[in-house]
């Protein structure tokens, strides 16, 4: 799948609300799901592994990328499609040598963040947060104008991100987002794959 047709992505740890996420992904991908990453912040490398095996599996199955969150070592020993970093993680370039055929993709949250990127040795990024996230515990919102911001770049593909459902969608996809990342309107719904469709309809029906 190119990063250019990817509209929806999911953030994820490995157990949701309605279930493990390694038995959802199946129905996630059928949903409109294009790409997913496993974000466990604390847990222990080891443990990491152990948790993305059967996701990384599932993704292999559905035929979607998986991506790591943060760590390219654990990406290498997983054989993961790719790793997502922030901005005070590992810099791109020593993930490349890492992983050097991954997808790499690296979280922005200000405009001269969207600079820098773009000259970057990315796949995509992220731009966020929307409104500030629980996910993201102490990072304030950055606000609809930063995705307007990033609406008027060139470069690589990137994704909105933080806070975004299907009450403030329609508002981002004003701003300028054609390709969203999700955590909490799929992690915490009852029916994971009907939040995903709902949100992937919508995307598909923005101008």
């Amino acid at each position: 799948m190119s990063l250019d047709s990817a509209q929806l992505y999911l953030v994820a740890p490995a157990r949701l609300t309605a279930g493990r996420l390694a038995d959802l992904v199946g129905e996630l991908a059928g949903a409109g799901v294009d790409l997913i990453q496993l974000r466990e912040k604390d847990l222990e490398a080891r443990d990491v592994l152990r948790a993305a095996e059967p996701v990384v599996s599932a993704c292999r199955a559905a035929g979607i990328p998986f991506i790591i969150n943060d760590r390219p070592d654990i990406a290498l020993a997983l054989g993961a499609d790719g790793v997502h970093l922030g901005q005070n993680d590992l810099p791109v370039e020593v993930a490349r040598r890492v992983c050097p055929e991954a997808i790499v993709g690296l979280s922005t949250h200000a405009p001269g963040e969207i600079d820098a990127v773009t000259r970057a040795d990315v796949s995509y990024f992220a731009v966020g947060p929307v409104e500030a996230t629980p996910t993201k515990p102490g990072r304030p919102a950055a606000g609809i104008d930063l995705i307007r911001y990033a609406s008027r770049t060139t470069g690589s593909p990137w994704f909105a991100i933080g806070g975004i459902n299907a009450d403030n969608l329609d508002r981002v996809l004003e701003a300028g987002a054609r390709r969203i990342v999700v955590v909490r309107a799929v992690t915490e719904s009852r029916d994971p794959p009907a939040a995903a469709a709902r949100l992937r309809s919508m995307l598909e029906g923005a101008p």
